[in-house]
């Protein structure tokens, strides 16, 4: 904000200036590019979107996307049509593939959109890194087999990565939750930065990696042992897991948490989640878990103390022992191994010693929910997991035919049998992107463009141009640069050196060239990129020469 490239209206929206509107341009550009040369051809679809499209339920009864998207934008028309503004565009381009696929010789077909996306996002934050008006590419894949849908994926992963590098991002690719789009294969690249929002995990040995949402790792094992009888303590105001393992004096691990929810459908009056009292229940975990034992939940949130109260439910001393049909028990993988637990007793300040599966209490599934955490053991290695702190750059999803089914989108076989459209969707942040690089390079005088996404690529800082022929000779240097094909922003304002200085530092364009008396006096021009301290003199009949080999050398480094 303080270097002119934005400007908040109001939370979570923001207007572009000039100078960030070509940083956008360049990233947009860069995206077509690669975008085009994968197979992709761009369109435009509509932001508004009528309403009972995202209301169309799938056949097994589930969540329509309206109940599983809790940040769409709605209004009605002027007739009292109910309608969206688009989040996404999943369901516009299975309804265009419908329209225009008819046949395997249709396909594969690839289509995309760099377009404005719309979410009502409760909590915006972190400036351009999670607004409710945002600039995104979203790619739709659609193919007749999973082998074509996995071609189209491995060329988009390979576009991917090109597109980050020659932005000059430091990023990984990691595996995650595909939420509310669906599907099962899914990757997120994300960029290493401590202000991220995204943790993840990676193996310091296989080189594992995957976001907390989704990432596996191994539970350790607990020795079993002769099963006890259940016994009931006296456990005053220990409503913690801490505080009981501290009163009980016994591992934790060796204890039983319990988290319950309340959703919308009222299938159950509660779904309580047990876990070993060492790990944490990670609640996108927690939904892909449900779905995944076709257990279909809407608006699943921390259960209220009034929904506590209604299931009978004593906060801080609840178990699953005892509990009847109408709540659901899911219980974490980590409860497999290990007995004896202590768990609550279901009545104030009490807990029960030796609770042990199946003998006193019965699980309706089980699921992987625990959060994995910094040296937790990796899955496929058995090395530690360490934590890593991230920005998402994009998302890429391996759909199948969950839209299709739901629109009737399908294609004739070699055969002349009708099967469903395969689709895969890939997303990418074109504001975020932006506001990524700026995350990861700047120091405390401002920005550092990688060269690929700047604005401009050099800095003409003008002094003196008021003396003798520096006005001339500045003005010469900045048609010849020009010419030559340089992008470059001539400081010609009538401010003192300090001033021009700091203002180029602050917008920080990757290489700054200076023209003042001093510099004509020492032989020519002061070279120097933003991240160099010290500059150079370039004589003046060498300084375009020069400059572009500085610009080309610039990309390279960056994109290796």
């Amino acid at each position: 904000m303080r270097a002119g490239f934005v400007r908040q209206l109001t939370s979570g929206v923001y207007s572009m200036l000039p100078l960030g509107n070509r940083v956008i341009q360049k990233i947009s550009a860069l995206v077509r590019e690669e975008m085009d040369l994968a197979g992709g051809q761009e369109v435009t679809m509509p932001v508004i979107q009528p309403a009972d499209i995202w209301e169309t339920k799938p056949a097994n009864g589930g969540p329509s996307r309206a109940e599983s998207v809790d940040t769409l934008f709605h209004l009605e028309d002027r007739k009292g049509r109910a309608m969206v503004l688009g989040p996404t565009h999943e369901e516009i381009a299975t309804l265009l593939a419908q329209e225009f696929i008819r046949s395997y010789r249709d396909l594969p077909r690839l289509i995309y959109q760099i377009q404005v996306k719309l979410r009502d996002e409760p909590r915006p934050r972190g400036g351009l890194l999670r607004t409710r008006e945002f600039l995104m590419k979203d790619l739709y894949s659609f193919d007749a087999d999973a082998a074509g849908m996995d071609k189209s994926y491995q060329r988009m992963y390979e576009a991917y990565h090109a597109i980050f590098r020659r932005c000059g991002l430091r990023f990984i690719a990691i595996q995650a939750d595909s939420g509310a789009i669906g599907g099962k294969d899914s990757q997120e690249f994300i960029a290493l930065t401590d202000a991220g929002e995204d943790d993840a995990v990676q193996c310091t040995n296989c080189g594992y990696a995957a976001n907390t949402e989704k990432a596996e790792f191994v539970r350790e094992e607990l020795a079993g042992e002769a099963e006890a009888a259940l016994t009931e303590v006296y456990t005053p105001a220990c409503k913690t897991i801490s505080d009981l393992v501290a009163f009980l004096n016994v591992p934790v691990a060796k204890t039983i948490k319990v988290v319950c929810y309340g959703s919308g459908d009222k299938l159950y009056k509660l779904y309580m989640v047990v876990i070993r009292g060492d790990l944490e229940v990670n609640e996108v975990k927690l939904f892909s878990a449900l779905r995944q034992v076709d257990v279909q939940v809407s608006d699943l949130h921390l259960a209220t103390a009034e929904e506590l109260q209604h299931a009978g439910i004593i906060p801080g001393f609840t178990s699953p022992i005892g509990k009847g049909p109408e709540i659901f028990i899911l219980a974490d993988t980590s409860l497999k191994t290990g007995n004896n637990f202590v768990a609550g007793a279901n009545r104030v300040d009490y807990h029960l010693k030796n609770a042990n599966y199946p003998r006193d209490f019965r699980i309706d599934a089980w699921g992987d929910v625990a959060g994995a955490y910094d040296g937790a053991r990796c899955v496929q290695c058995g090395s530690r997991l360490h934590t890593l702190r991230g920005s998402e750059l994009g998302h890429i999803f391996k759909i199948g035919s969950r839209y299709s089914d739901l629109f009737g989108a399908t294609f004739l076989d070699t055969q002349g049998n009708e099967q469903p459209l395969l689709m895969a969707c890939y997303g990418m942040g074109i504001h975020r992107m932006m506001a990524i690089a700026v995350e990861q390079f700047h120091d405390e005088k401002g920005i550092i463009w990688p060269f690929g996404i700047a604005p401009y690529q050099l800095a003409l800082v003008g002094l003196d141009l008021d003396k003798g022929e520096n006005g001339q000779i500045a003005e010469q240097l900045y048609r010849d640069l020009h010419a030559a094909g340089v992008e470059v922003l001539f400081d010609d304002r009538a401010e003192s050196a300090g001033v021009k200085f700091n203002d180029a530092d602050l917008i920080g364009l990757p290489l700054r060239a200076v023209l003042s008396k001093r510099s004509i006096k020492n032989g020519g021009i002061e070279l120097k990129l933003r991240s160099q301290k010290e500059s150079r003199i370039v004589p003046l009949a060498e300084a375009v020469s020069v400059i572009l080999a500085e610009i080309q050398q610039g990309y390279a480094h960056q994109e290796s």
